[in-house]
């Protein structure tokens, strides 16, 4: 697959900057970051390496996702279907969290980031989910961009749950079939209370959702690239802004 961006030089960045609709910004992004491991082993490194530095781009993503005025900003750090991987892999990946806050939470608080989790906490290590929900606990009168983590996520097993739901109060007759619609079914899923993503980027060279927000990403705009997360940078960033903004949303209508 083709590059589908190429790194620019210092002058042309800001111009690249500059060129942005300031009034057009995705209100939310959402991010698959899909090739750690294959960064590494290119390098004849670990798998955890390259989890380690994809760490890293979590940071400088979200702060260039604040310096350019996007107000929620999702990671699917974890889906339901990575319980797969080797279990070295996965324990590594469990303590992440832990290791992340840690190093960035006292940034965070002060660049007024709120962070939230979405996921299947049933399956979670006791310490992954104690670093989050301390996390959010910490930032939940912050009043910035919205940094929401996808762990352990997966959007089929969201949305069957919002149907098991949807029967239950059938049953005991507390919702009407009549009263049975999108919004009802938007209110029961993860993301309850923030908006649909206006733009899903996925790094890595795969062109795939991989379970992830099938419902939210209805008329979401994509945008793919080659390059590796833990490479992901604030030009990248920018560059899939401004693609966003070359786009016409027709939502199915007419222009």
């Amino acid at each position: 697959m083709k590059n589908l961006f190429r790194p620019r030089l210092k002058q042309d960045q800001q111009n690249l900057t500059l060129s942005l609709d300031k009034n057009n910004i995705p209100e939310h992004v959402a991010i698959i970051m899909d090739g750690n491991g294959r960064w590494a082993n290119r390098r004849g490194m670990p798998r955890i390496v390259g989890h380690q530095n994809g760490m890293k781009a979590v940071k400088r993503t979200t702060i260039a996702a604040d310096e350019l005025g996007i107000k929620y900003l999702t990671m699917y750090a974890f889906s339901t279907e990575n319980w797969k991987r080797p279990k070295d892999e996965v324990d590594f990946l469990m303590k992440l969290p832990q290791e992340f806050l840690a190093l960035e939470m006292d940034e965070l608080v002060e660049k007024n980031v709120q962070v939230k989790m979405m996921g299947h906490t049933d399956a979670l290590p006791k310490y992954t989910i104690a670093a989050m929900e301390e996390a959010v606990k910490r930032t939940e009168n912050n009043t910035g961009l919205v940094l929401n983590f996808a762990l352990n996520y997966g959007s089929r097993r969201e949305i069957t749950e919002s149907l098991r739901t949807a029967v239950q109060e059938i049953a005991s007759g507390t919702l009407q079939l009549e009263d049975l619609n999108e919004d009802w079914i938007s209110s029961r899923l993860l993301t309850k209370g923030i908006p649909d993503p206006d733009l899903l980027i996925r790094t890595g060279g795969e062109i795939r959702l991989s379970n992830f927000m099938l419902w939210q990403l209805a008329y979401s705009e994509f945008w793919f690239t080659d390059v590796y997360w833990p490479e992901f940078s604030k030009e990248h960033l920018i560059a899939a802004v401004a693609e966003f903004q070359r786009r016409t949303r027709r939502y199915g209508g007419l222009t």
